[in-house]
């Protein structure tokens, strides 16, 4: 199964102080952005077109696509900026990329800025990975010292600035809008559509707004050739993505290979379900896209597969739980993360987040009823699509698909009085054909009688 493994942006991790300028440089750093310069910016921007490159960050778009919607050149800069704001639960690629090899990602900001004519890029990170802050604080200083960056890059009359800023901690400054409302020193919270970044972003100039993984394949595109990423994916979703798989599994960690994996191949390299247990369900990305079974495990891992299998590929980041998890406290648990990180300026988002965390909260409790399982579709269909940003799609998602695909476990919780899966529980709940050791938990006598 290793062969699934295709090294292109985790090339180098293994390598001793992977991080430095001289290792990075030492495995051909920098030398497609020394090619990038003797190009025209629009043949950049035609090449990552014809490669098919998509957004690594969750949305799957088109990445010479969005670049060639700017707003033609006027009398107003263009800005570059980098989404690593990585905050969804489960989520674990870019920083690990930003630690081992920051200079990756900070050429694919060269490039692409060139490729766009912006003379200013913002690298925008999480707050609390202050680590990676200060690695990607390092390597642009290098940047600099090596004449990659500056009022003359390589010689080529070409002039940028690169900047890495620390986010205050918020998830919501993930959406691009509400990220560029803090970059700019305002509360973050996302922007009314229209007009869009493309048109009116940072400081209202047109700007690019692209994930940590999206710009660091840029250099990769650039250096081995259009046709070279195309050999790798699928027909609709071209090269290789790092898939950060974390969970129940024997070997939790990020694996880079094609898009169009299965979940079934990857669970495979990581020695599959920690031992003595099976795979009871699954996230494609983070706690966002809604669950799967082990049903969905030979779908390909792309935008569009999953999209048709009635999920999303988000940020490719897989979690696995086996069958001693409760998915209502797990769904419940999300929630409360959504209702905490809601920035409160749409109502559906604001109170249906809240109203959502209060019917899970009685359902765990063992207090709610078969109606409750109406109420909380009813409450999704009032959120989902009517938020100002995706917020509130994310949090609808996992409610959705629990319900859909773990209705008895909900309404077990009537059954036993409480969480079936509580540690306190004489019995676990009883799934056909899955019958459940009870012996596994501690007896209550009024569990015990119900039983």
């Amino acid at each position: 199964m290793t062969d699934l493994l295709t090294p292109t942006l985790t090339a180098n991790w293994d390598h001793d102080r992977a991080w430095t300028h001289e290792d990075y440089v030492g495995q051909g750093g920098y030398d497609a952005l020394r090619k990038a310069v003797t190009l025209d910016p629009d043949a950049i921007v035609e090449m990552v077109k014809d490669s098919g490159l998509r957004g690594r960050g969750g949305a799957g778009f088109p990445t010479g696509m969005k670049w060639g919607l700017l707003a033609p050149l006027g009398d107003k800069p263009r800005y570059l900026v980098v989404n690593a704001d990585e905050s969804e639960p489960g989520a674990c690629k870019d920083v690990p990329l930003m630690m081992a090899s920051p200079h990756t990602l900070v050429e694919g900001v060269i490039i692409s800025s060139y490729a766009i004519r912006a003379r200013c890029a913002f690298i925008y990170v999480r707050g609390e990975v202050l680590h990676a802050v200060r690695r990607l604080q390092q390597a642009v200083a290098e940047a600099y010292a090596e004449g990659y960056l500056g009022a003359d890059v390589l010689g080529s009359g070409y002039a940028l600035d690169v900047i890495v800023h620390a986010g205050a901690g918020a998830y919501i400054c993930g959406e691009e809008t509400a990220l560029l409302d803090s970059l700019e020193g305002r509360r973050g919270q996302p922007r009314l559509r229209p007009p869009f970044p493309a048109a009116e972003g940072l400081y209202a100039a047109p700007t690019v707004v692209n994930n940590v993984c999206t710009i660091a394949t840029v250099p990769t595109i650039v250096r081995g050739g259009v046709e070279r990423f195309r050999s790798r994916g699928t027909e609709k979703a071209r090269g290789t993505v790092i898939y950060s798989l974390s969970g129940h599994v024997r070997r939790p960690g990020q694996y880079e290979a094609g898009l169009g994996t299965t979940m079934r191949q990857l669970l495979e390299l990581a020695g599959g379900v920690r031992e003595g247990h099976e795979l009871k369900f699954w996230t494609p990305g983070g706690s966002s896209t809604p669950m799967l079974t082990a049903d969905y495990l030979d779908v390909p891992l792309d935008y569009d597969a999953f999209a048709a299998a009635g999920s999303q590929f988000g940020t490719g980041s897989p979690m696995v739980f086996d069958e001693t998890v409760c998915v209502v406290r797990c769904v419940l648990r999300w929630m409360e993360f959504y209702r905490h990180e809601s920035c409160g300026k749409c109502t559906p988002c604001r109170e249906g987040t809240y109203w959502m965390t209060k019917v899970l909260q009685r359902l765990e409790n063992g207090d709610g009823s078969e109606e409750d399982l109406d109420t909380l579709l009813d409450l999704c269909d009032n959120v989902a699509g009517r938020s100002f940003c995706a917020l509130g799609d994310f949090a609808t998602g996992p409610v959705i698909s629990s319900i859909k695909h773990f209705r008895e476990e909900y309404l077990a919780h009537q059954t036993y009085g409480g969480c079936p899966f509580d540690p306190a529980a004489s019995v676990l709940f009883e799934r056909p054909g899955r019958p459940i050791d009870s012996g596994r938990r501690r007896a209550t006598p009024a569990l015990e009688e119900s039983a």
